[in-house]
């Protein structure tokens, strides 16, 4: 739901920052002030109260275990663009943080630079083959994204063993978790972008697709 990258695209100049059409505006003001109050009315009480009652060591961890089981669609990803030595990066610390971390949870390859390449998504890979943007949306819960990252979305979910729980309230659950715990360290984090911004909603569409393009050019 939130940036989860401080990419200050701000400081660019004005025929830097990448556009994507936006035909659906009033539809996605209509999401976005619905995630807006979804946030302050659900989404940071729960994560307060979560961050409360675990304390940073173990949300950490947490924070780790899923990064760990998501490194399919990292590898993957890599593998669809060519980028093999990114693969086996991914792969070899895949191996060292299940085995050395304990399952994930620690995250020694975090030290070791070789094994920490950029991360890749379907969407990414999605625009390495040459698929454009569409046009900018906004999904409620998800957040900010474009046509061809909704499609992305879809491919990467495959690609995520917390989907193939058998049932789906569980995966559900795990997912939910994922999203709270990484919340519990950036609360916060939205309130000073919205309050900086002189129409919030621009801001962050301007934002996503800045720091979209950002990974895509990596």
């Amino acid at each position: 739901m939130l940036l989860e990258d401080n990419t200050d695209w701000t400081s660019q100049s004005n025929e830097d920052i990448y556009t994507v059409a936006d035909p659906l505006e009033k539809f996605n003001r209509g999401v976005f002030y619905f995630n807006d109050k979804l946030y302050f009315w659900v989404m940071k009480p729960v994560a307060q109260g979560y961050k409360f009652i675990l304390q940073p060591p173990a949300r950490t961890g947490i924070k780790n275990f899923f990064y760990n089981v998501t490194a399919p669609i990292r590898i993957v990803n890599n593998i669809l663009q060519g980028k093999g030595l990114s693969a086996e990066a991914e792969w070899a610390r895949f191996l060292y943080n299940t085995t050395i971390g304990v399952l994930g949870f620690g995250n020694p390859a975090g030290k070791i630079a070789e094994l920490n390449p950029p991360e890749e998504d379907m969407g990414q890979t999605l625009a390495g083959y040459g698929l454009g943007d569409g046009f900018y949306l906004v999904w409620p819960v998800l957040g900010p994204s474009t046509l061809r990252d909704s499609v992305g979305m879809v491919g990467d979910r495959f690609l995520n063993p917390v989907g193939f729980v058998e049932r789906w309230q569980d995966s559900l659950a795990l997912s939910a978790t994922n999203e709270i715990n990484n919340l519990s360290f950036r609360i916060g984090d939205y309130e000073s972008l919205k309050n900086a911004a002189l129409d919030p909603y621009e801001s962050f569409r301007n934002a996503y697709i800045q720091l979209r393009q950002s990974k895509i050019r990596q």
